[in-house]
């Protein structure tokens, strides 16, 4: 669960959507990415789906856990699992999903995440020693492209409507060396400079709004106009 905290109580959205969303993203790109690639990013969460179904309180804060800090077994077997559905649709995206989520351990310690890169580098190697040699030399290019999509999808979600507010974006996106700013014209329209984009689209994020007593407050949706084409 992607939590945002505002003034009377949680804003909370699904990874999921977050998901959905970042492949909206790739799903408009200049250069368009082929299929596999734009599976991998827009399923790179779907996991998250079975434990978004109910928000989970942290009982050391009082809040309800993020995706930053969820339980380390839990999270690591959504993560797991998510890979595995992902290979059921595409090898190569579900290798991609892999070497994304492996890239958050780079000096694991509990003994849960050593055992999650241990199992996922085997499964990127089953999966790359089937690959053609055009397609493994895509992976990074494709990796980073999927990181950046997942950071713009974050940023949407992570900030309210029209601002820039979370210390992870201030400073805008890297994508290889080219810096990205993002500068919001209004509340919901959003331009990305220099442009990625071929069209202008809309994506659209489903959010709930819960008390801080945890009392469901509303549920609704952000709309925001992602400016292209230029």
């Amino acid at each position: 669960m992607i939590v945002r905290e505002e003034e009377d109580g949680y804003i909370l959205i699904r990874q999921h959507d977050h998901g959905r969303v970042s492949g909206d993203f790739a799903d408009h790109w200049k250069d368009l990415p082929d299929a596999s690639t734009r599976i991998g990013i827009r399923y790179h969460d779907v996991g998250w789906e079975e434990l978004d179904k109910q928000i989970r309180w942290n009982p050391m804060t009082g809040k309800p856990y993020t995706f930053e800090n969820y339980p380390m077994e839990q999270k690591l077997d959504a993560y797991t699992s998510g890979i595995n559905r992902v290979e059921r649709m595409d090898a190569f995206s579900a290798c991609l999903c892999s070497m994304h989520f492996v890239s958050f351990f780079s000096n694991p310690v509990e003994s849960v995440a050593i055992q999650f890169v241990e199992r996922e580098k085997e499964r990127q190697q089953r999966l790359v020693h089937k690959m053609k040699r055009l397609e493994r030399d895509r992976l990074a290019p494709c990796l980073r492209m999927l990181k950046l999509c997942d950071d713009l999808s974050l940023f949407l979600c992570l900030n309210p409507p029209g601002k820039n507010e979370h210390p992870w974006y201030r400073k805008g996106f890297w994508f290889g060396d080219q810096h990205l700013c993002p500068i919001w014209e209004s509340p919901n329209v959003l331009r990305i400079v220099p442009s990625l984009f071929a069209t202008s689209f809309e994506v659209v994020i489903p959010y709930q709004m819960i008390r801080f007593s945890g009392e469901r407050q509303k549920e609704g949706v952000y709309r925001i106009q992602v400016i292209g084409g230029e």
